[in-house]
C-alpha cells in the first residue's frame, strides 16, 4: 500500500527560515503554502497500516501548527499605517523618509505583522523592477535585521553585512563596517529595512545611544524606510533617545510613527466578533476527524480567559490541543482536551 504522507513530510517538513540572512529571507518570500490533503474519517484512518497512520498524524501536526497568517484587525490597522508611512518613500533622495515602530507586549504578532508586510513589499518590488538593479547587482528590496542583547554599533553593522552575505562582516575594522553596510543597502537598492527586537538596545547606555544615532544615519543616507519592532519601546525611552533626551527635540520622535499592537478583547460586541472571527479562521484550518463547526466559538470565553487575547498563546493552545486530540483518538477540540494543555507561563499565571 502506497504511503503519500511520507512524501508529503519529505517535501513539507517544518521550514527553518533564517530571516536574518539574504538566503533565508528570499526563501521566506518565495515559499508558497503547503499543499493541502484530505482529512480522513475515523474509518479511513482505521484502514491505514501503522506506518502510514503515523505519517498521516505527523503531517496533520505540522499542518495544524502552521495556519496561514490571519488578517486580524490589528494586522490590518498596522499594515494601513505602514502604507501611510511608506508614502514618504516616494520622496527624492535628499529628503528623509519616515519610520514606523511596532511597539507592543510579547505574543501579539509584531514580527508577523512586519515580516508579512515586508514579504508583500519584496514581491511587488521584484515584479515591478526585476531581480537585478540598474547597476547589475542582485536586487534585495527588503533587509530583515534581528537584533540581539547588548547590541553595539559594531555588532549592528556586522548584522547588516551578514544579512547581505558580505565577506568583510567579521574582518573589517569598526570604522569600515558602517560604510560597507551602507554600500550594501545602496547597491542592492534596498527600500525597506526591518529591525526586529529593538528592545534589546539599552537607550540609556553609551552603546545604545551610539546605535540609536547610527539608525538615524542609516535613515539619512539611504533610500529605505524603516520598521522598528520591539517590546515596550516607549517605556524604554526609545522615542526620547534615552533618559537624557528631550522629547520635544528628539529626532526619533519626530521621524517615527508609533503603532501599538493590542490584545484581542471581548469588552464590546465588535471586539467579541473580531475574536470569534479569529477562532473561526483557526478552526477552518484544523485537520481533525471529528471537528464540528463552531466548536471554538462555543468556547470563546474560555479560550480568551486562557490566553488573554494574545494570538501567540492562542496558537500554542490550539496546536497543542490538536496534538492531544490526535494522539488520544478524540479527534476534536473540547473543553476537556483544552484543560490538559499547558501553554506559556504568562498566560497560565494570568488565566482566571
Amino acid at each position: 500500500m502506497s504511503n503519500p504522507y511520507a512524501e508529503w513530510l519529505r517535501l513539507n517538513e517544518t521550514r527553518l527560515f533564517n530571516l536574518g540572512t539574504k538566503a533565508g529571507w528570499i526563501d521566506f518570500v518565495n515559499a508558497g503554502p503547503r499543499p493541502d490533503f484530505p482529512t480522513l474519517t475515523p474509518n479511513q484512518m482505521a484502514d491505514l497500516d501503522a506506518d502510514t497512520l503515523d505519517d498521516y498524524n505527523q503531517a496533520r501536526n505540522i499542518w495544524n501548527a502552521n495556519p496561514a497568517t490571519v488578517k486580524t484587525p490589528q494586522l490590518k490597522h498596522a499594515h494601513e499605517l505602514i502604507d501611510q508611512v511608506m508614502a514618504s518613500a516616494h520622496r527624492d533622495g535628499n529628503s528623509v523618509r519616515g519610520s514606523i515602530a511596532l511597539d507592543a507586549l510579547p505574543g501579539l504578532g509584531k514580527t508577523t505583522i512586519a515580516s508579512s508586510y515586508a514579504r508583500q513589499f519584496d514581491l511587488r518590488q521584484r515584479r515591478r523592477y526585476g531581480n537585478t538593479t540598474t547597476d547589475g547587482h542582485p536586487r534585495l528590496p527588503v533587509a530583515f535585521i534581528p537584533l540581539s542583547a547588548g547590541m553595539t554599533l559594531k555588532q549592528l553593522n556586522q548584522k547588516v553585512l551578514r544579512f547581505y552575505g558580505h565577506p568583510a562582516a567579521s574582518r573589517a575594522s569598526k570604522a569600515e563596517l558602517g560604510t560597507l553596510a551602507m554600500d550594501c543597502i545602496h547597491s542592492a537598492e534596498t527600500r525597506l529595512i526591518v529591525f526586529d527586537d529593538l528592545h534589546f538596545i539599552n537607550f540609556n547606555h553609551r552603546n545604545g545611544i551610539e546605535v540609536s544615532n547610527h539608525l538615524k544615519w542609516f535613515a539619512n543616507e539611504s533610500a529605505a524606510t524603516f520598521i522598528h519592532v520591539g517590546v515596550g519601546l516607549a517605556q524604554r525611552q526609545y522615542f526620547e533617545e534615552g533618559a537624557g533626551g528631550d522629547p520635544a527635540l528628539s529626532q526619533t520622535a519626530r521621524r517615527t510613527t508609533s503603532c501599538s499592537v493590542v490584545p484581542f478583547t471581548r469588552s464590546t460586541q465588535s471586539a467579541e466578533r473580531a475574536w470569534n472571527r479569529l477562532l473561526t479562521s483557526f478552526e477552518a484550518h484544523l485537520k481533525l476527524a471529528r471537528k464540528t463547526e463552531g466548536a471554538l466559538t462555543a468556547l470563546s470565553e474560555y479560550l480568551h480567559d486562557r490566553t488573554q487575547g494574545h494570538i501567540a498563546s492562542l496558537t500554542n493552545l490550539l496546536d497543542r490541543a490538536c496534538a492531544i486530540a490526535i494522539s488520544s483518538g478524540d479527534e476534536a477540540i473540547t473543553y476537556e482536551i483544552l484543560k490538559k494543555v499547558t501553554i506559556d507561563n504568562a498566560a497560565e499565571t494570568t488565566s482566571k
